[in-house]
Order: C-alpha cells, then structure tokens, then sequence
C-alpha cells in the first residue's frame, strides 16, 4: 500500500536536480533566479555543488525552483 511520494525532492540527488535544472533553464537563467557566483562566472556542476553544499540559503532557493517547475510540468 506504498504510495508515491508527492515531493518532487523524494529520491533526488542535488547532482541530478542542479543537472535538470541546467538542462531546462541553462547557467544563465539559474543566474537569473539565484544570483551568485557559481551561476555566473564559469559556472560548472562541481563548483556549484560544492557551494549549495556550504551554502544553505542557496541550496533551499534552488530545491525551491526545481520543485516549482517540477509541479508546473
């Protein structure tokens, strides 16, 4: 009687999110809606990785947009 989890984050890896969300948006429009450095100059997966990991503000804002479009799709 297991349900599907409604949470769009359930069973996701920040790697695969930051990965579908550059897939959808590119770098620029995730600089466009989380401005920070990782985003903008050079931006590549490791390096962003690596800040949202640090960085728990950031890391929410990003969850926030991937579950936002996820539930719009």
């Amino acid at each position: 009687m297991n349900q599907p989890s409604k949470d769009p984050l359930h069973g996701i890896t920040l790697e695969q999110l930051l990965k579908e969300l550059v897939t959808e948006f590119g770098w620029s429009g995730l600089a466009r809606r989380v401005p920070v450095r990782c985003f903008m100059f050079e931006p590549s997966i490791t390096s962003s990785l690596r800040f949202l990991r640090k960085t728990p503000w950031a890391r929410t804002k990003v969850e926030e947009i991937y579950a936002n479009w996820k539930r719009s799709a």
